[in-house]
């Protein structure tokens, strides 16, 4: 009976890493909401889910704030080009709608779903690239779209979790105040087995004196 009760039974261990994951989804929507903040909040949350939640070291809120300060000014400028990308796809696909029925309209259409596949593809390994790595931003962009196609498996994977957890927002707004933690935690399932294979190790023998969790 001690045994159920206590913190490491399965269940209260399940329970608590479901509450953080609710605690953390709800900070990142909040501080997605001025909107050009989504970049940083969105790699603290994978950051975290990542470091906290699936590999237990830290601490919830120090580790999130911790990454969204340390990447604020690349993950701010990051989501801005994004946004402005899909601004500009969501312009082209309204112009390509409002054409006449023809050649032309079907060619644009098929040109730009294919162009908003590719951005999705990259947009998944952006954020959490910058979680991980230090490198300027158009190196971010460049390496997760080669990524996207070197590891097409991976990425389709978390396209499709990413498209079902949207689906759910939209069919019941009120899970988007936990949602997107799972969401990312889901992803980090198979995104984490690629990013190990470009993370270099430390030499046998040498004490780096870094706890390198992510190699785990």
């Amino acid at each position: 009976m001690n045994n159920f009760f206590s913190m490491d039974n399965g269940v209260f261990s399940f329970l608590g890493k479901m509450w953080d994951i609710l605690v953390i989804s709800i900070l990142w929507l909040l501080l997605c909401l001025p909107i050009v903040t989504i970049g940083p909040a969105t790699t603290a949350l994978y950051y975290t889910v990542v470091k906290v939640i699936r590999r237990e070291r830290g601490y919830l809120f120090r580790e999130f704030f911790h990454s969204f300060k340390m990447n604020f000014l690349n993950g701010m400028v990051l989501g801005i080009i994004l946004m402005i990308s899909y601004y500009i796809l969501y312009i082209d696909f309204n112009f390509a709608r409002a054409l006449e029925e023809g050649s032309m309209k079907s060619i644009l259409l098929a040109a730009f779903t294919a162009f908003s596949f590719i951005m999705l593809c990259g947009t998944v390994y952006v954020f959490p690239l910058l979680s991980r790595f230090t490198m300027g931003k158009l190196q971010i962009l460049k390496t997760s779209f080669l990524m996207s196609v070197k590891h097409l498996p991976t990425t389709i994977l978390m396209l499709l979790i990413v498209g079902v957890f949207a689906f759910i927002i939209w069919v019941q707004p009120i899970f988007l105040f936990f949602s997107s933690g799972i969401c990312l935690l889901l992803c980090s399932l198979p995104l984490e087995r690629v990013l190990k294979k470009y993370i270099p190790k430390s030499e046998d023998g040498e004490d780096t004196k870094v706890d390198e969790w992510y190699l785990e």
